[in-house]
């Protein structure tokens, strides 16, 4: 009986992790800001994730544990220097160009360049709440601090996005680079085909 169960909460991981991985990189292409890169994060996560199914308690959010393993294996490569954003504050702050007399929605492609000019703990506190729809409690957990914190982070992160998108100081896409264009619809592409195998 105890075999046919765990076969059971198997597949029922099996399926559930298969079911997150459109979120789960998502949050990655967010934190790191190149596609291969994030790519290389979703897998890492998946495989520690597998590896760790014994830990994972059913019935509990099955997105919220992969944030955190993924965020932990983000944090780790950061440490080893893995990562670098494409746009820092101070390279941010040479390059925000205002055009003159353009006014128009802001592109999903903007909103990629002006995200990575935050700082990586906003950006990170942003994603979790704004784009993921984890509540401040849960984002708090996945990023071990304080509630406070992490509402303070997204209203910082909010204010700044939206200062820069009044003002139209958002980073300019360099002349015929249409790379974070072509993530973006690749990203699309992506969550709407089959879902990746999950290792057996």
């Amino acid at each position: 009986m105890s075999e046919m169960r765990s076969a059971a909460d198997a597949v029922s991981f099996k399926r559930e992790l298969t079911g997150v991985i459109p979120h789960l990189r998502a949050f990655a292409r967010g934190l790191c800001g190149r596609p291969d890169l994030a790519d290389d994060l979703v897998q890492e996560t998946l495989l520690k994730a597998w590896a760790a199914q014994e830990r994972f308690e059913p019935g509990t959010s099955m997105r919220a544990w992969t944030f955190v393993i993924l965020r932990n294996a983000y944090l780790t490569d950061m440490r080893r220097n893995r990562f670098r954003a494409d746009y820092d504050e101070t390279v941010a702050e040479r390059i925000l160009v205002a055009p003159p007399g353009q006014e128009g929605p802001m592109h999903l492609a903007d909103l990629h360049r002006a995200l990575l000019t935050l700082p990586p703990e906003r950006r990170e506190a942003l994603l979790l709440v704004g784009a993921g729809g984890f509540s401040y409690e849960e984002a708090a957990e996945i990023c071990e601090c304080a509630v406070g914190t992490i509402k303070s982070r997204v209203g910082r992160a909010r204010a700044t996005l939206t200062a820069m998108i009044e003002d139209g100081s958002i980073p300019r896409r360099a002349v015929g680079d249409a790379v974070a264009h072509d993530a973006i619809m690749a990203e699309l592409g992506a969550s709407t085909s089959p879902p990746e195998p999950v290792p057996n």
